[in-house]
């Protein structure tokens, strides 16, 4: 099997929305023509964490140049490509999720363990996804406009070790001001976690853009229409 047909490349793109998702082809163009492969999962695995495949084969599907779909998490994805398709990678990208992973979310978000991942392989990551408002459609063109704005700026200044990006793009139209790249920390308030119970059936009904958050936190700075970049420690 082909391991890419751009021998130079740098830069892995994987996301847990699954290979077809628009938010990793709006990362794809974000990058303004830097070489970039494309190695995610088969099908979408929101919010599967850092979930990885325990001793089972993992299917290697290669579908164009530098893209391949993968029988796997998105953890997995971050080790396939980063030890076996492209182990010359310096960067692995995550996203662009279609939602927002902001606060606790990191903790159960497939975008981010991919990133996670890379970091723990002492690989350089940035996890990008698009805080959605009361299930507006995301504007796709302005999304890459503020991607593209985000790794201008972020790829020039890569994490330190045992450290990744946690990036979420606010949910704006084209009449909105241009956001700020806002560094902040993480928010530390837990998720919605409202409830209705209907015989023995429990459901979760909370208001994501209702959620509580610290001042001055990501969830803040997304909420309040700017775009929140937070670094995450491993160690």
């Amino acid at each position: 099997m082909s391991r890419g047909c751009i021998y130079s490349v740098t830069i892995v793109l994987t996301n847990d929305d699954g290979i077809d998702a628009p938010g990793i082809m709006a990362l794809r163009q974000a990058l303004n023509g830097r070489a970039a492969a494309i190695v995610a999962p088969e099908q979408p695995l929101s919010g599967c964490s850092h979930q990885i495949n325990r001793g089972g084969p993992i299917t290697i599907g290669a579908r164009h140049c530098d893209e391949y779909a993968i029988g796997g998490t998105p953890a997995d994805c971050t080790r396939v490509a980063l030890s076996h398709l492209y182990p010359q990678a310096q960067w692995l990208l995550s996203g662009i999720n279609a939602g927002g992973n902001l606060g606790a979310d990191i903790h159960v978000s497939g975008t981010v363990a991919a990133v996670r991942e890379a970091a723990l392989l002492r690989i350089p990551g940035i996890a990008l996804s698009h805080y959605i408002h009361r299930g507006r459609p995301i504007d796709w063109t302005l999304a890459i406009r503020l991607a593209t704005k985000v790794l201008e700026r972020l790829l020039a200044h890569p994490p330190k070790a045992g450290q990744f990006w946690n990036v979420n793009l606010p949910h704006l139209t084209m009449a909105d001001p241009e956001p700020e790249l806002v560094f902040c920390p993480l928010c530390t308030q837990p998720l919605p976690t409202d409830f209705v119970v209907e015989g023995d059936q429990f459901h979760y009904v909370g208001d994501y853009s209702q959620r509580r958050y610290d001042p001055d936190s990501d969830v803040a700075v997304c909420f309040g229409g700017q775009i929140s970049v937070t670094p995450i420690h491993l160690w």
